[in-house]
């Protein structure tokens, strides 16, 4: 007899930007197909797997992507809950709907933070115009105005530095169309930090050294792992404020948390209930890849080690593409190409420097810093 080879296991996924790209780079060693759906024809992921065009709270798109699949999974958080949640009838979606509700509504997001122990910012939601007066009144100036919903690197949101009636007034006049706002105290920390888990099916938790990263007009620049500056309570105190996240949703897959630290103290910011900008560097830095790790989560197989090889910088391509020679030349550089039309603000790769000690990466970056002057200059 001949022995018939199983059907590879194939991935939905929601969602397909670069962070699908590399979710289905990751799965080509491990056996795995992945199949995309994204609104535009030209999506970055159509390079690694079938991609069906549409909206991705379609039902009949999804319905379609979804056709023999194994597990559904996406990319990005603003994928609807709605269609995540029509998907479940169909197959296991991970993680569940129930992590995309939260993080895309960052009141939701707060309070959740606050009744799970997690250190946050003070907030106060805001309804109209006399709401914000009042909520800058409880909490203070600076601070800023976002969106509930929508919005990110930078958009969706103002920062406030006084009370004056002619800045309320113009706030309100650029977000308060919006469903929605939320007013959040400016935190006076030391530096941005994030922290990503990952939670297996049967309940396995693993984190990722923490991450230091470096935001410029709301656009994360550059990320360096392991963050500098990390003792034992530090990364203890991250790693319990991310297993208490995970156990609050049953989540399986990566999770990604924005950190503030405020002399050793960690405040969250906000989730990403997928794989993470400030995870990249795990492509080359890690024994394992946050990719990866997603989906073995996903599948339900065993967790890799998400111990760090060497010490890691990842910068970003903000706008267009560097030389590629000038950045080949440099020892230990790895370059990334979404394959995306430049256009200002728009991540359209980024780079990951790795090195044996920090001295050596430190000399590799100043390398870089001439070859991508907008993230290092």
């Amino acid at each position: 007899m001949t022995a018939v080879a199983p059907d590879p296991p194939v991935v939905a996924v929601l969602g397909g930007g670069q962070l699908g790209r590399m979710l289905g780079l990751a799965g080509v060693p491990l056996g795995v197909r992945c199949r995309f759906l994204d609104p535009g024809a030209g999506a970055p992921a159509a390079a690694l797997g079938p991609l069906v065009v549409g909206p991705l709270g379609d039902e009949a798109a999804l319905a379609q992507v979804a056709a023999g699949a194994t597990v559904a999974t996406y990319e990005w958080e603003g994928v609807p809950a709605a269609g995540a949640r029509f998907l479940e009838a169909r197959l296991p979606v991970r993680p569940g709907p129930a992590a995309l509700d939260v993080a895309q509504d960052r009141l939701a997001e707060k309070d959740l933070f606050r009744r799970l122990g997690i250190g946050v910012a003070d907030y106060v939601a805001v309804d109209d115009r006399r709401g914000l007066s009042a909520g800058l009144e409880a909490v203070g100036v600076p601070s800023i105005l976002k969106t509930r919903r929508g919005g990110y690197d930078g958009k969706g949101q103002v920062v406030l530095r006084d009370r004056h009636d002619a800045t309320l007034d113009a706030a309100w006049g650029e977000l308060g169309a919006a469903d929605g706002l939320i007013l959040e105290a400016m935190v006076p920390f030391d530096r941005e930090l994030s922290v990503l888990a990952v939670r297996g099916l049967d309940g396995e938790t693993a984190c990722y050294p923490l991450v230091e990263n470096v935001h410029r007009e709301g656009i994360l620049r550059v990320s360096r792992a392991p963050a500098p500056r990390v003792d034992h309570a530090l990364a203890k105190q991250a790693a319990a404020l991310a297993g208490k996240l995970l156990d609050e949703f049953g989540y399986v897959g990566v999770l990604a948390v924005e950190l503030f630290d405020v002399a050793g103290m960690l405040f969250a910011n906000e989730i990403a209930p997928r794989v993470h900008n400030s995870g990249h560097w795990t492509i080359e830095g890690a024994e394992t890849s946050q990719f990866e790790n997603h989906l073995r989560a996903v599948l339900g197989w065993p967790l890799g080690s998400t111990a760090a090889r060497d010490h890691s910088v990842m910068v970003n391509c903000i706008g267009e593409m560097p030389d590629r020679e000038a950045v080949l030349a440099i020892p230990g550089a790895h370059l990334h190409d979404y394959g995306k039309e430049p256009r200002p603000n728009r991540k359209v790769g980024h780079v990951t420097i790795t090195a044996p000690s920090s001295e050596e990466l430190a000399s590799r970056l100043d390398m870089l810093r001439p070859v991508i002057p907008s993230a290092l200059g």
